[in-house]
């Protein structure tokens, strides 16, 4: 498919300190590249240059882009719009390294025409919305970095066309359908955490990722032994609550299966203690008041971002159907209901939890996205219908081609974690073997988020394989 250049529609410059020097940026794209005359989306970007002035002397720079070669950040989710460039740990590291940076939130995301109720379902019935959704995958995503990045680099020399990529999480999954569909517009792409489970069902990927998660509440209540008591506690509160759910100050339902599934932190570096830090709050409220406070009630609304980023609900399952044929229909619920340490997904909200079962530990979901999401979060209430009819959607778009794959001659360096609970390790493994001279660093070290938690080390792997000869 032919890709048109972006049209820039407005830009402002900016100096920060840091001697960051930044341009804030708004493209128009075709809404479906298929059929561009039927309407456009908005993209919002910053373009990251060090400043060459003073701190003392703030002038701007007249240039739009410098002449380094660009490095574009894809960020994780799917739904996360990015953070401001100077609160980005790779920001400097990358700076250093002689690049100009693009950071470009995803058609739907932070400031690019974001997914929200009111839009979506402004635009007709379910179906209509549902058809709006299928356009916010990885393929879009892709055409929509080709389009810019024939704006932005129009007017530069022919070994300054091609840009850098580096992918987190999510991000990778979009480098390597980036690497499958335009591989001739990249000089090369990092991944960190991000090896997608290519030509894997929906039903695959979670029989793995379910297992780690049963890994990490192991963990978590081997480190935290007084944590199973308090969990049946603010369960069976919750459960004997009017109607079994406790009004959130935000509009959203506390129930006993939106609690339990804020185990999606277990795979981030710190993620143990946060739940924990949770856990303790609110069983310290039912000790003390016998309910739970605004204060912990607010705290606990900020755990899962379906009401900031509701894309990443209505579209995460859909990320991993990659051909025509999958679809989801809710893979996350089917898989987990079979297994006995979540056979409460089978039938949420009819299993009894009023009565705690002593000295058995209740286990929390990670990152998976189920049915009952849409009755209790505000933002996703009216959009359940559009979501029950993407799960059954079964004609998506091929995301990856296995075949430039194994002919891929540009450039990889990979992050692969071995104790991903988001990233199945082994299923990443057998997708690095499908991409061409790919070189991978693998360890047991570090967690999911290390790109953040723990980036000059992670980066500096990236750098080191991509710096020193292979033998």
């Amino acid at each position: 498919m032919a890709i048109q250049p972006a049209r820039l529609l407005s830009r402002r410059q900016h100096v920060l300190p840091g001697m960051l020097h930044i341009n804030e940026v708004f493209f128009e794209v075709p809404k479906n590249y298929a059929a561009p005359k039927a309407g456009t989306l908005k993209l919002f970007g910053r373009v990251v240059n060090r400043s060459e002035i003073p701190a003392v002397v703030p002038r701007l720079q007249p240039e739009f882009v410098s002449k380094k070669p660009f490095l574009v950040y894809l960020e994780g989710g799917p739904g996360m719009g990015n953070q401001p460039p100077q609160d980005v740990p790779l920001t400097k590291h990358f700076l250093d390294r002689g690049y100009q940076l693009l950071y470009l939130d995803y058609r739907g995301t932070g400031l690019s025409t974001p997914i929200n109720a009111k839009h979506v379902t402004s635009l007709g019935d379910a179906a209509a919305q549902a058809d709006y959704l299928k356009l916010f995958r990885q393929d879009n995503i892709v055409r929509d970095l080709e389009a810019v990045r024939l704006c932005l680099t129009e007017h530069s020399p022919r070994d300054r066309k091609q840009w850098s990529i580096i992918g987190q999480s999510f991000g990778g999954f979009v480098s390597l359908t980036y690497l499958s569909k335009y591989p001739q517009s990249l000089r090369e792409s990092f991944i960190t955490g991000g090896l997608a489970p290519i030509g894997k069902t929906p039903e695959a990927v979670y029989e793995a990722t379910f297992k780690k998660v049963i890994e990490r509440n192991q963990v978590y209540y081997q480190k935290f032994p007084e944590d199973v008591e308090r969990v049946w506690q603010t369960i069976s509160h919750i459960s004997n609550s009017t109607d079994g759910a406790i009004r959130l100050p935000g509009g959203g339902l506390l129930t006993v299966e939106r609690f339990l599934s804020i185990g999606i932190a277990f795979g981030m570096h710190g993620g143990l203690n946060a739940i924990h830090s949770q856990v303790l709050k609110m069983a310290a409220d039912l000790d003390q008041f016998n309910f739970f406070t605004r204060s912990t009630l607010t705290g606990f609304e900020q755990n899962l971002g379906f009401d900031v980023a509701p894309i990443y609900a209505l579209l995460h399952e859909a990320i991993y159907c990659d051909k025509p044929g999958v679809a989801s229909n809710w893979a996350a619920a089917r898989v987990g209901g079979k297994l006995k340490e979540f056979s409460w997904l089978a039938e949420p909200g009819k299993t009894e939890f009023t009565q705690p079962r002593a000295g058995e530990p209740v286990f929390f979901t990670g990152e998976m996205v189920f049915p009952f999401h849409f009755d209790t979060f505000p933002e996703l209430v009216e959009l359940k219908d559009a979501a029950g009819l993407l799960a059954k959607y079964d004609e998506w778009e091929e995301l990856y081609d296995e075949d430039a794959l194994r002919k891929n001659e540009v450039p990889v360096y990979a992050a692969s974690f071995v104790e991903d609970m988001y990233v199945d390790f082994d299923l990443a493994r057998e997708t690095a073997r499908k991409v061409k001279g790919i070189r991978v660093y693998e360890t047991n070290g570090l967690y999911h988020n290390a790109v953040r938690a723990r980036s000059e080390e992670v980066l500096a792997e990236l750098c080191r394989l991509r710096d020193d000869p292979k033998d």
